[in-house]
């Protein structure tokens, strides 16, 4: 019993289950999760009946709508029902319909050809089904993965998407109603994240089979040279299951994981999908905490994870660019470190202390760069993931997801440990340049972990900046982080009791604060004295310390400080009120033009307001009448103006009586009623213009004070009638308005549901008593099963009064109005209409008592008043903006408006951030949190607009907009369609009745539409830029008829393409059709199984289902319906196309016009259904348009009309092992086998092999053929699907007989000799001068053309081929470039000697273009090529490589032509990555005697086409040794032709001139030669390769170090800023543990070298490959010691540079704590300072001093360099071995130059970075030290 009552303490989800359980009598079933908020609401005893009654009602229907296959409207209005009900109600339904629910939704996310904005309306429902699972087990549900697979690949990876066959919206319209909190998904609404959203949620639920089923699928596309590893790698990433109990491991991760990390760990050069690969880590990680060893490589992950950071390190530092585009998302980086925490080995804490140790300075203020973000990112985010995990470890309700196991667990020392790692970066960080924000997250959690680490340095930080006034920065960011830690600091508890007695020090001396000349100070002030006081009752406890003597000495010492509170109180009423009186209108502005407030004024007293009511609500009795009295003095002694000081004391007033309305009311109400009577007492007074400002006043104040509870009033009606019967009929427009509001304020307290208090303490705060003592309510958290809110019901006398006012206020008006109407009575305009207004609003909260109801009767009066004033005086604009604000009111008001709404769900949910406590989670807010949020979903209940009827009132009313938003005005016309588009967004079907009657505007046989109308029409297509575009609603019967009006408007009377507005909002309207539409379907039949589900849904009882399954006529009936609908569908869509294409051969449709006309018609080419040959007609002529735009749509139109027309292919499983010759022997030892990747016997039969190449016609059909490049690299899959031969495919070249309508139109114009004519030529010209480049929807259409009709008209077109390639302009070059790649690409599936032919005619041409190439086309023509080769078999085109491969660079037409077609053979190879590695070969062993060529742009080709030569060569796990050529063996061919530079010891010149002089060229300059070739190489492959070649670039290292210059010559000298490149970048990159030794060992040598530069350039190198390798390197303890004497040993070198250099390598090594100070290290560096130096005679002063440098001096002067690396090594703060050293340094000040020097930029140094805090590390010296140092760091007077 005992333990279940911990628990029941620990877990208010318990709770909810009892009461759950007692919930299910009236319910009849045990619900899943309801909203407990529901629970609190005053009327919550009819809520389960209703739910029940809804529920039953969305079973019955929506089940229905599925049972009849009525997608539209009928399954997406129930499950849009049914989301509601979701926000409504919570999951309020039992486990059986929860399941049943889930599998309904996906049988319909996932059907085929559902329109994407449906499948992501079904989509998000099933999400929010998903969110919770721990509501359901693996064993209640079981969801397939291979229907979101295929709807994944299906829209993310569109096969006809880029030929326009479907259309996918660009960005998605937010659904039409008002469900604007579905998950945070719908603002970032692009398809995909909804996708991946659904995936992630129902992962957990795929079978356990999934794994191995997603592995079979996907491995065989890992081939990494390929893009479909990149595919490969999103889908794993995607679709793993990690959620499977431990003891199905074995078919989960374990499949995977030991392959896929050492995949990881292999690549060197972070390849785009290494980031996948992350994610993936990440997740499993966390997933699965302390079932997997990760320890062996904690050290590489940690390593990769600084690298991604991309910090700067050294001072020349190039980046490789791939490094910033693809580095880890930090949220990846957060998850994956905080999984790996805790557990027996704690290395990863370790690692993590080292990581922040090495960037801790970069996060001090003074540094700033790009790579601050990512930092502040990481420091933000990881300790609110590591409570996440302890969250989960300890407070979480046990799911039956699996535990962390005990030996993970994180322990006390490990939180600790965490926390101390990261108090440093994060209190650097408070002070960023990028804001204090990402610190106070930061510190908000590391407090809940450990606040006595936390919260005392940032105290320390405080309390002086609240004392400084010229820092606000430090004040404004230091402030923040307080209010971040406010709970942890008040709360206290065991770990940091004295938290609680900072807290009134803090709140006295934030008050100055409260500053009128500093906005942000005053803001921040507020957000800070609000934060904390709702914590803290303000009770004043000191009397208790002597009547209790049970206290604790710190609770006495906080009763006793309580006594301080009255004082704050008071003190900060003094100084809102200075501040007030510093902003009244007077002050602030002389002109009195500007009466409203300016947005800060608005801020500031929002800002005021709402800090005063905090305070007055948390006051104890006694200190609130002091409070009281004090406002009340102010505000009645003083009169103010009414804008901005007059509002701020009325907000003050209001706060004061909200608190406790019967003492207050007392006050004010009296001394108002009797100012106001007796200044009205007069009769002039109603008629006067600008009132007396002392009335003005009261009646604002008055008009403030009311809004209180109703029921306070009611003592207070006959003064309050007397009073309004008085004001509202004054003349002057501020006084009546006045007293509107106060009409309005009585009516919304009497008449609406609210709580009466927001305090901290249910039942109001309570004075001290024996047994209570208000201190221990400190920072507790509202409990949510007694918040005992006072709810404000309307009783019966306050419905009485509301109705008395309205019969006796309102009545007369409307009859007034009614008159007016009618002609009788002319009023005075605008005066009682603005009262109307406001009155009318509040009546809608009529609680269906008697009375007659007001919305009609105002609907009655304002529609006739609408009509004649738009007769009479429609220049009348003020009145016609409150009859539109009337209509809105009527339509959509609840008793509060939804924008409001929406800024207050707004506003509390950065509340609740701000205060939540995410280690003890489940709802742990403070109670007006709590309270607010219950208000929340009362309002929610009010606005949620479902029930609306869309009404003949309706109707009439948004008729009545549509007049307006056409009206002559513009201001009018832009307030009435805003209100327009929102009623459309209510009213979900009078978007049909509205359309025709816009059409009408823009009809072009009407003569009477002024332009203004025209105009307002068009903007009522366009809606509003959320809102739903009416011109392009999805569905069929509303696009056909507005795109047809819309292009046929053209020809309208009004519309003149004179005025640049209209023509802007035809471009905008066109656009947003462009942009928003997407494929409509024709076919909208479900599926069975999708049936069958709701079948089983309407037989689910608990609630029954109303009504139940239908009957069989009903299914019949639905059958025919459906029927008809798709038969309508596909009518209406030829229609469409008709009616457009009338329009387009109508002779006057304008040119803008005709544009727009064909954009909509490339919009209805489909996948599914062909379009009309009518349109084929169309698009094939318009080929030839003398538009180019026409010609660009036309072109892209029809290589989708050809995509439509072309004939399937058969394809035939094949086993790749029968064609290996490899019999099944190999696939029966699959274990062994199946591991090796890359190039094994069984796909050799895949490679290029010249001697075997398909020559003749039989050979060609028995060849098989695999066209895409990545099968068989990794694992052959299940089924190898490929074409059938030649002889069973369809038959490719038909006669003109045997085709259809459309094909023979093109086949007609095609084979035309004039049409080709006048196309080439059209092709051939310039489109935009220099910015054209090879275009994919050109080569599409031919490939189109040549794989549907063969090689048809290749006759037509072989002349112009012809003539084009000799022409060498680039237009021409790049027509005939594209025609010949969708040629090669077009032949795929031609005969043998039809294939024959075509090479035999393309050769010859390729030979002659290439020839011609020139600097704007080459491009071209590598795109050409490498176009042509993607995805074949490369023995298909075995032609065209031969004919490439023939001697590239021969010399003819100089090295730009020799540059060129390497270029264009390198495009062919690399789109064949492993298969050519024959080609590859041959290439090398002919490019190698080339390599010394001296044109720089030959060189740096032969360098990338290197680079493509050795990508195959990679290093990864389990591959086979590649065929293709080795890095290994080239490296040894160059270096034995380098010699004769590695030999000799003279320095490097690059001294050739750029001529091929012939003859006596020796060995050395040739090897120059070849040295340039090889650092472009090098250069090129630093970024492309997947794996550095470590050992083979360790043999080039010292030739590069012997070249790289140290200083920026300035001779610009190529080959040495090659060197210099090369080795920034080999310096960067990414080490396995075993190469390190290599690496090191090749320094060592390199640093006994002669040459000062490579000693130099050895250190410089060392830096930055330590830091990029930091935790690889940190990780071997002898690595380490040789790091540390390398560098030792170069800190005595006798040049003076290295020594620097090497100071200053040591300073960074020890800053980023790779090294240590350590006793030796001191004791080392100080024998070395103090070398004797012989005494030197004293010389003549002229004479010269000896330049050479003894043995000692160098020995001196690097003692005293190391212990300056030591001073410099922490620029922010002062150690303890920091003194000592900075005194011994100080010796040295008189020493021989260069000591003297170094000492003195050192001294120098200290005091620039630790003069900030210099008052802090004063502490940590002696007195003694502080004299000597003052006398060194204060340069000497020379005026002494």
């Amino acid at each position: 019993m005992t333990v279940s009552m911990i628990i029941e303490v620990e877990d208010p989800h318990l709770e909810d289950w009892n009461m759950k359980t007692q919930a299910s009598e009236s319910l009849r079933f045990i619900s899943q999760k309801n909203i407990v908020y529901n629970e609190l609401l005053p009327y919550k005893d009819k809520l389960d009946q209703e739910s029940v009654e809804i529920l039953a009602q969305i079973k019955g229907n929506l089940g229905q709508a599925v049972q009849l296959q009525e997608i539209w409207p009928g399954v997406l209005f129930w499950t849009r029902k049914l989301s509601t009900y979701i926000r409504l109600y919570g999951r309020k339904f039992s486990k059986e319909d929860h399941v049943l629910f889930i599998k309904l939704v996906y049988e319909l996310v996932t059907i085929p050809k559902l329109e994407i904005s449906m499948m992501q309306s079904f989509a998000r429902l099933l999400i929010t089904l998903l969110k919770k699972k721990e509501l359901l087990s693996r064993e209640d549900l079981e969801l397939p993965w291979r229907p979101l697979y295929e709807l994944h690949d299906r829209i993310m990876y569109s096969k006809t998407e880029h030929l326009g066959l479907n259309w996918f919206p660009s960005f998605l319209r937010p659904r039409s109603s008002s469900k604007h909190m579905i998950i945070k998904l719908a603002q970032r609404c692009s398809v995909e994240a909804v996708l991946k959203a659904v995936i992630k949620n129902c992962r957990p639920y795929f079978p356990e089979s999934a794994t191995q089923e997603m592995l079979d699928e996907w491995k065989p596309l890992m081939c990494p040279f390929d893009v479909s590893m990149q595919k490969a790698m999103a889908y794993f990433e995607l679709f793993l299951p990690t959620t499977l109990p431990p003891e199905l491991h074995d078919k989960g991760f374990r499949l995977w994981f030991d392959e896929l990390i050492s995949l990881w760990v292999s690549v060197q050069n972070l390849p785009i999908w290494e980031v996948n690969l992350v994610s993936l880590f990440a997740r499993l990680a966390n997933d699965n905490v302390g079932y997997i060893d990760w320890d062996p490589f904690i050290p590489k992950i940690f390593t990769r994870i600084l690298r991604s950071l991309n910090l700067p390190v050294g001072s020349t530092q190039m980046l490789g660019s791939r490094y910033l585009t693809n580095a880890y998302d930090i949220s990846h980086v957060v998850l994956w470190i905080s999984a790996l925490l805790g557990g027996p080995s704690k290395q990863a804490q370790t690692q993590l202390s080292g990581l922040f140790n090495s960037i801790a300075s970069f996060f001090h203020p003074s540094n700033h760069g790009r790579w601050l973000m990512k930092l502040m990112k990481l420091v933000q985010r990881l300790p609110a993931s590591v409570v996440k995990r302890l969250h989960r470890e300890r407070y979480r309700t046990p799911t039956w997801l699996s535990p962390v196991p005990n030996s993970h667990l994180l322990s006390e020392q490990d939180i600790t440990d965490f926390v101390e790692s990261m108090k440093q970066p994060v209190l650097l960080a408070m002070f960023s340049k990028t804001g204090s924000v990402d610190a106070a997250q930061a510190l908000q959690n590391l407090a809940l972990l450990r606040p006595e680490l936390v919260i005392p340095p940032v105290l320390e930080k405080t309390y002086p900046a609240l004392e400084t006034l010229t820092e606000p920065h430090q004040l404004t960011a230091t402030l923040s982080c307080m209010i971040g830690v406010a709970r942890s600091l008040v709360t206290g508890g065991q770990r940091f009791p004295e938290g609680p007695t900072h807290l009134l020090p803090l709140l006295i001396r934030a008050l100055p604060g409260v500053d009128p000349n500093d906005f942000s100070k005053c803001m921040i002030t507020f957000q800070f004295l609000a934060t904390f006081v709702t914590l803290v009752p303000l009770v004043d406890c000191s009397a208790t310390v002597h009547s209790r003597h049970d206290l604790t000495e710190a609770e006495k010492d906080l009763c006793s400080a309580s006594a301080e509170f009255e004082d704050f109180v008071l003190q900060f009423i003094d100084r809102c009120f200075a501040l007030i009186d510093t902003s009244t209108l007077e002050q602030t502005r002389e002109e009195m033009e500007t009466e409203k407030m300016t947005h800060l004024e608005s801020l500031v007293e929002l800002g005021l307001s709402s800090t005063f009511n905090t305070i007055l609500t948390q006051c104890s009795m006694e200190i609130f009448e002091v409070a009281l009295q004090k406002t009340y003095n102010f505000a009645t002694t003083n009169i103010f103006e009414t804008h901005i000081a007059g509002r701020m004391v009325a907000d003050m007033c209001r706060a004061a009586t909200k608190c406790h309305p019967a003492e207050a009311l007392k006050l004010f109400l009296p001394f108002c009623c009797n100012v106001i009577l007796q200044i009205t007492a007069h009769e002039e007074v109603t008629n006067e213009e600008e009132l007396d400002k002392e009335l003005m006043w009261n009646l604002q104040l008055l008009s403030e004070v009311v809004r209180v509870d109703g029921d306070q009033l009611l003592t207070y009606k006959t003064q309050l009638v007397q009073i309004l019967q008085l004001t509202l009929h004054l003349k002057c427009k501020q006084g009546y308005a006045l007293a509107c509001k106060l009409l309005y304020h009585i009516l919304r307290s009497m008449s609406l549901i609210y709580p009466r208090e927001y305090c901290s303490v249910p039942g109001g705060i309570q004075p001290p008593t024996d047994t209570y003592l208000p201190i221990k309510d400190w920072g507790r958290p509202g409990d949510l099963h007694n918040l005992e809110i006072q709810w404000h019901v309307p009783s019966k006398e306050e419905t009485e009064i509301v109705f008395w006012l309205l019969d006796h206020l309102l009545k007369p008006e409307l009859q007034r109005l009614q008159r007016h109407t009618l002609g009788e009575q002319d009023i005075s305009r605008i005066n009682s209409m603005v009262q109307l207004h406001e009155t009318h609003v509040y009546t809608g909260v009529d609680y269906g008592l008697s009375g007659e109801n007001y919305r009609e009767s105002i609907c009655k009066v304002i529609r006739p008043l609408l009509h004649h004033t738009l007769q009479n005086s429609e220049d009348d604009t003020k009145s016609l903006f409150l009859i539109i604000r009337i209509i809105n009111d009527l339509l959509h008001f609840k008793g509060s408006h939804k924008h409001e709404f929406d800024a207050r769900w707004k506003s509390f949910s950065l509340m609740k951030k701000s205060m939540e406590n995410k280690l003890h989670g489940s709802k742990q807010h403070i109670r007006a949190l709590l309270i607010d949020r219950v208000m929340l979903q009362h309002e929610l209940r009010n606005l949620t607009v479902e029930g609306w009827s869309y009404r003949s009132v309706h109707k009439d009313l948004i008729n009545d907009l549509l007049r307006l938003s056409t009206s002559r005005y513009s201001q009018v016309r832009s307030r009435a369609q805003n209100v327009l588009f929102a009623s459309l967004a209510t009213y979900n079907f009078c978007c049909r009745d509205l359309i025709p009657a816009v059409l009408e505007f823009l009809d072009p046989n009407r003569t009477d539409v002024t332009q203004q109308q025209f105009k307002g029409a068009l903007y009522c297509l366009l809606g509003n830029p959320s809102g739903i575009c009416l011109a392009n609603l999805q569905y069929w019967d509303c696009i056909a008829q507005t795109w047809p009006a819309v292009v046929r408007s053209g020809m309208s009377a009004s519309m003149s393409l004179e005025k640049p507005s209209i023509v802007r909002l035809f471009d905008d309207l066109a656009d947003k059709i462009h942009r928003q539409y997407e494929t409509i379907c024709v076919d909208y039949s479900l599926p069975e199984s999708c049936v069958e589900v709701a079948l089983k849904m309407l037989k689910s009882n608990s609630p029954e289902a109303n009504p139940g399954a239908a009957s069989e006529e009903m299914e019949l009936e639905g059958k025919k319906r459906l029927e008809q609908k798709n038969t309508d569908s596909v009518q209406k869509y030829e229609k469409l196309v008709g009616d457009l294409l009338d329009c387009l051969n109508d002779q006057n449709t304008p040119w803008k016009f005709e544009q727009m006309a064909i954009g909509f018609l490339s919009l209805m080419l489909r996948d599914d259904v062909p379009l009309p040959p009518s349109g084929v007609l169309f698009f094939t002529q318009s080929l030839n348009h003398d538009s180019l735009l026409v010609r660009n749509a036309a072109i892209s139109a029809v290589a989708g009309i050809l995509k439509q027309l072309k004939k399937p292919h058969k394809k035939v499983t094949v086993n790749p092992f029968d064609l290996s010759q490899l019999k099944t022997s190999l696939q029966s030892g699959e274990d062994g086998g199946s591991l090796q990747v890359g190039e094994r016997p069984d796909n050799h039969w895949l490679q290029y092999d010249s001697s075997k190449l398909p020559r003749s016609q039989q050979d060609w059909d028995e060849c098989c053929f695999v066209e895409k490049t990545h099968w068989g690299y990794s694992t052959w899959p299940r089924k190898l699907m490929l074409y059938a031969p030649y002889k069973e495919q369809p038959k490719l070249a038909k006669t003109r007989e045997e085709m259809n309508k459309s094909e023979q139109i093109i086949y007609d114009h095609f084979s035309d000799q004039l049409f080709i004519d006048q196309l080439i030529q059209y092709l051939s010209l310039e489109d935009r001068k220099g910015k054209d480049k090879f275009s994919p929807r050109r080569f599409c259409l031919f490939k189109g053309l040549f794989r549907n009709f063969g090689d048809s008209f290749l006759p037509l077109l072989k002349p112009h081929m012809e003539r084009l390639v000799s022409d060498s302009h680039e237009s021409t070059q790049r027509c005939v470039a594209e025609i010949i790649s969708g040629l090669i690409r077009g032949s795929k599936h031609w005969s043998y000697n039809k294939v024959e032919k075509l090479w035999a005619l393309l050769c010859p041409l390729l030979r002659k273009a290439l020839s011609n190439i020139t600097i704007e086309t080459y491009g071209d023509w590598g795109t050409c090529i490498a176009t042509a080769c993607e995805s074949r078999d490369p023995r298909k085109l075995h032609w065209l490589f031969e004919m490439l491969m023939e001697s590239p660079v021969n010399g003819e037409g100089g090295s730009f032509v020799d540059a060129s077609r390497l270029y264009v053979l390198q495009g062919g190879l690399a789109q064949q990555e492993w298969r050519v590695p024959e080609l590859l070969h041959r290439l090398l062993q002919y490019l190698e005697p080339k390599l010394t060529q001296v044109y720089k742009n030959v060189q740096e080709r032969i360098g990338s086409v290197l680079t493509y030569i050795f990508l195959i060569d990679v290093n990864l796990p389990h591959i086979h040794p590649t065929t293709s050529p080795r890095i290994g063996e080239f490296t040894e061919r160059v270096l034995a032709r380098l010699k004769p530079l590695t030999e000799s010891e003279e320095e490097i010149q690059n001294h050739i001139a750029e001529e091929n002089l012939e003859g006596d060229q020796d060995e050395r300059t040739q090897a120059i030669k070849l040295l340039k070739t090889v650092l472009k190489w090098l250069m090129i492959s630093a970024g492309r390769s997947f794996s550095s070649a470590v050992p083979e670039q360790l043999r080039l290292l010292p030739l590069l170090f012997k070249i790289a210059p140290v200083e920026n010559d300035d001779s610009y000298d190529e080959m040495k800023t090659d060197a210099k490149t090369c080795l920034s970048l080999m310096s960067q990159g990414l080490l396995y543990s075993e190469q390190i030794p290599l690496v090191l060992s090749a320094l060592e040598e390199i640093s006994k070298s002669s040459s000062w530069h490579a000693r130099y350039t050895v250190l410089t190198y060392l830096q930055i490959m330590v830091f990029y390798n930091l935790f690889t390197f940190l990780s071997d303890v002898k690595v380490v010691g040789d790091v540390r004497a390398l560098v030792l040993r170069l800190l005595e070198d006798e040049q003076l540079e290295v020594r620097e250099m090497a100071a200053t390598t040591l300073s960074g090594f020890l800053q980023c704590n790779f090294l240590s100070i350590d006793e030796s290290m001191q004791i080392h560096f100080e024998t070395l300072s103090k070398t004797h130096l012989p005494k030197r005679k004293r010389r003549e002063l002229s004479s010269v001093v000896d330049t050479i440098p003894s043995a000692d001096l160098v020995r001196r002067h690097a003692g005293v360099l190391g212990l300056s690396a030591c001073i410099l090594s922490s620029p922010y703060d002062v150690p303890t071995w920091m003194p000592q050293i900075l005194m011994d340094l100080s010796a040295h000040l008189n020493d021989t130059q260069p000591i003297e020097m170094t000492v003195k930029k050192t001294l120098s140094d200290f005091r620039r970075t630790h003069h900030d805090n210099w008052q802090e590390h004063k502490q940590k010296f002696t007195e003694d030290q502080l004299l000597l140092l003052t006398d060194l760091l204060v340069s000497p007077c020379y005026y002494a």
